[in-house]
């Protein structure tokens, strides 16, 4: 944990990032300690999940109809204590049930894999990885900001860009949410059958066109999406001086911010 949060180990990453795309699959060596992966594989896993009834992450249409989802809360009370959760244990649409037990896998189950000997190998009492990310930032040693949102492995992506719009180039709360957003599909998928698509890119229908035409031509595997389709975030934030600032998603029409 220290090298994959070390400034050198950041370094070395970000000097793989160039002008053109590069849709080789290139996973990190922290400490010299190289990940057992299978791209090849991955890639021919991923038609599977649009054949596959009852597999992936849980869905939620446009206007947020669902069976049963991954959500997020933010809360900051009046003494200034903090929360930031991301519950998700409410579908079973990817959770297979066990042959000659009765019962299903947990909602998080799915991701170990059937190999002891990985990180991430199915042994007795052991938890799974999760692509779940409540997030809070400290300012000062003290909780500035709860945040946080649904979306599987979108989770680690969308978060960081409202993050940055709101340090870097100081907007609101409200309006880091709502400005469009993008997220990629390169990577093995944390979900059955777990896919990947080499140099996928989903830009929100916001986008300029110009925006989606340069991408491609730098050889990124870039879509368009709908207008309102990147992000179910919410966030609260605590200033020095007492006032409390909150923001919601409007996609999906069903995240809402609240103060009194």
């Amino acid at each position: 944990m220290a090298t994959l949060l070390s400034a050198a180990y950041t370094e070395a990453r970000r000097a793989l990032i160039g002008r053109e795309a590069n849709n080789d699959f290139r996973p990190g060596s922290p400490d010299g300690i190289a990940p057992r992966t299978d791209y090849a594989a991955a890639i021919a896993r991923s038609g599977a999940l649009a054949m596959a009834a009852g597999t992936g992450e849980p869905t939620v249409s446009r206007l947020g109809a669902s069976g049963g989802d991954t959500c997020h809360i933010d809360v900051i009370d009046r003494w200034g204590n903090f929360v930031s959760a991301t519950p998700s244990a409410g579908w079973l649409q990817s959770s297979p049930a066990i042959p000659g037990l009765g019962f299903c896998l947990g909602s998080r189950c799915q991701m170990f894999w059937l190999d002891e000997s990985l990180p991430n190998g199915l042994r007795p009492g052991k938890r799974p990885r999760t692509t779940l990310s409540p997030s809070m930032v400290l300012r000062d040693g003290r909780p500035w900001l709860s945040f946080g949102t649904p979306g599987g492995e979108q989770q680690d992506q969308w978060q960081p860009i409202m993050l940055t719009r709101m340090i870097d180039h100081r907007f609101g709360i409200q309006q880091a949410i709502d400005l469009p957003s993008f997220h990629s599909e390169h990577w093995i998928s944390s979900f059955w059958p777990r896919g990947a698509k080499p140099g996928k890119l989903v830009l929100e229908g916001r986008y300029a066109p110009e925006v989606l035409a340069e991408l491609t031509a730098r050889g990124h595997g870039a879509e368009m999406g709908g207008e309102w389709s990147e992000g179910r975030l919410t966030g609260a934030r605590l200033e020095a001086d007492g006032q409390i600032f909150a923001g919601a998603n409007p996609r999906g029409m069903q995240g809402y911010a609240v103060g009194r």
